[in-house]
């Protein structure tokens, strides 16, 4: 008699973990399934990759002001000779 009433509780309690691991698994998979729907429903609501608009092409009046400026820092002593020249050169080329 001892033996089977051992052997019924363990059928219990292996009945019930059973259950309850199912149940959490269950519960789990509920949840990163939503997880998964809201992730899906975000990326749709998000506009499509729009490219930037070109940069804007430098004015004459730009690069007279951006040279003005640079004298202005090599006239402070804030830029050397040779740094002042290619600031220069590539503001006057453009790049």
């Amino acid at each position: 008699m001892g033996l089977l009433r051992g052997m019924a509780r363990t059928a219990v309690v292996a009945g019930t973990a059973t259950a309850v691991s199912n149940r959490v698994s269950r519960r789990q998979a509920g949840r990163w399934s939503r997880q998964a729907e809201e992730q899906q429903a975000g990326y749709a609501d998000q506009q499509a990759y729009e490219e930037p608009p070109p940069a804007p092409e430098e004015t004459m009046e730009s690069r007279l002001a951006a040279l003005q400026k640079l004298g202005e820092l090599k006239a402070q002593g804030i830029l050397t000779e040779t740094e002042f020249e290619q600031q220069k050169s590539r503001i006057l080329s453009g790049t």
